[in-house]
């Protein structure tokens, strides 16, 4: 009976396998359309391109961070110090954050990057810029073990329907493995844009923004936490996530953002 039962099950599953595969074709098609009419355009230099909305020559003018750079706070070095220096900032000004990464330095093209995905809906941007992060970040993913994007005060999430923050550590909780937990950190004060404010009045404006939401102090207590942006400025934002989070008991905070500014003006070491 069993051998007489089986070729309909299988074929019952080919069926439903046949079925979701042309659910999924036929998903796709406006958005193949689409893109046969109007061909991808690099969101720098607006050029035709494949695929990850940067095209060769811009992804080229992209600067990486790599190796050497201040243990503590991610910034590039001129030339190897050695193991272990810290940069003047991280000696001056320690965060509240144990350590700080970003994939690219917050130049031209990545300013470009940055503001089409936060500004214009260019949520197709967030699988590249994640997995350069995911890759700038890897000391850091081998050992954490919750993600925390950066939210968005309710209003502003209203107005602007999604969160970068959220859309890259999606990202790059799916490149790494290490477990999102979107809604545990929350923005409890409306704050103004950092944009044209001092160093000072930024850690001002966002004193006191952000609490662990009482119902998710299990996601963070004793976890190594990662918290998740688009562009590390002054560090304000981040310094006063990562306040919040430590007060929650957070076992430690490192920072993993898509740019950070590098002031060339004061070019450590």
């Amino acid at each position: 009976m069993d051998a007489e039962a089986s070729p309909p099950r299988s074929i019952s599953s080919h069926l439903r396998g046949a079925l979701s595969a042309c659910r999924d074709a036929f998903a796709h098609l406006p958005r193949l359309a689409l893109d046969i009419a109007l061909p991808t355009l690099c969101v720098s230099c607006r050029e035709p391109v494949d695929g990850e909305g940067v095209c060769a020559a811009c992804w080229a003018k992209l600067s990486f961070i790599a190796p050497p750079f201040c243990p503590r706070l991610g910034i590039p070095f001129v030339y190897d110090p050695g193991p272990e220096l810290l940069s003047m900032e991280a000696i001056a000004s320690p965060p509240a954050y144990q350590r700080a990464r970003a994939a690219v330095r917050y130049d031209d093209v990545a300013r470009t990057l940055v503001h089409s995905l936060k500004y214009q809906d260019r949520t197709d941007l967030a699988p590249a810029m994640g997995r350069w992060m995911a890759r700038a970040g890897q000391e850091l993913l081998a050992e954490a073990d919750v993600l925390v994007p950066v939210p968005l005060h309710w209003r502003r999430g209203w107005s602007r329907r999604y969160n970068q923050s959220g859309a890259l550590a999606r990202v790059i909780s799916r490149q790494s493995g290490v477990k999102l937990a979107s809604e545990a950190l929350r923005r409890i004060r409306a704050t103004e844009q950092q944009i044209g404010l001092s160093r000072p009045q930024r850690a001002s404006n966002v004193q006191g923004a952000f609490k662990v939401a009482a119902d998710r102090m299990a996601d963070i207590q004793g976890r190594r936490v990662i918290l998740i942006d688009d562009v590390l400025t002054s560090g304000a934002t981040t310094d006063a996530c990562a306040r919040a989070l430590l007060r929650a008991k957070a076992a430690q905070v490192d920072v993993l953002v898509f740019a950070r500014v590098v002031d060339s003006h004061r070019a450590p070491i």
